[in-house]
């Protein structure tokens, strides 16, 4: 079944265990729909991120572990795809997330965007805030929410 509804679909991956989930529903909802699928990570940063000198060789190192962070999480979701029989292009951005996702979205023409949430409760979602809830507030495009496991405090 092709309904045609999407033609771009954006799953924003961090790579974690809770975001599975929506790597599934965007692998679903792109083979329905007949899409393409973007895997989007991105690199957070407050300023953006480029080759260090040798003298900082640390923050080249961060910026490097975070890169490969970013290969792993869109590689699951390009073997997730291809498992499906769906098209997967994989995108690392550096920056705000929140902020890159939805302008990430709004660039490439994005039909939809789809991501995972943690649930956090209580001072955990204050002191940590929400990329899922700054898309959503933020994003003319429409976003899907797909709730993983709540995470309690203290736990």
């Amino acid at each position: 079944m092709n309904s045609g509804i999407y033609r771009k679909i954006m799953i924003a991956t961090d790579g974690s265990e809770s975001v599975r989930k929506a790597v599934e529903t965007a692998v679903e909802f792109a083979k329905l729909s007949g899409a393409k699928l973007y895997a989007v990570y991105v690199i957070a940063s407050g300023k953006p991120l480029r080759p260090y000198p040798k003298d900082v060789g640390w923050e080249r190192a961060t910026f490097e572990h975070f890169r490969a962070e970013g290969r792993e999480a869109t590689a699951y979701v390009e073997n997730s795809g291809k498992t499906a029989n769906v098209e997967v292009e994989s995108v690392i951005l550096e920056g705000n997330p929140a902020h890159e996702i939805v302008d990430f979205a709004e660039k490439n023409d994005i039909d939809l965007i789809i991501m995972g949430t943690l649930g956090r409760t209580g001072i955990q979602k204050f002191l940590l805030g929400s990329v899922a809830e700054n898309v959503v507030r933020h994003s003319i495009k429409s976003v899907l929410v797909v709730r993983g496991e709540t995470v309690e405090e203290g736990k």
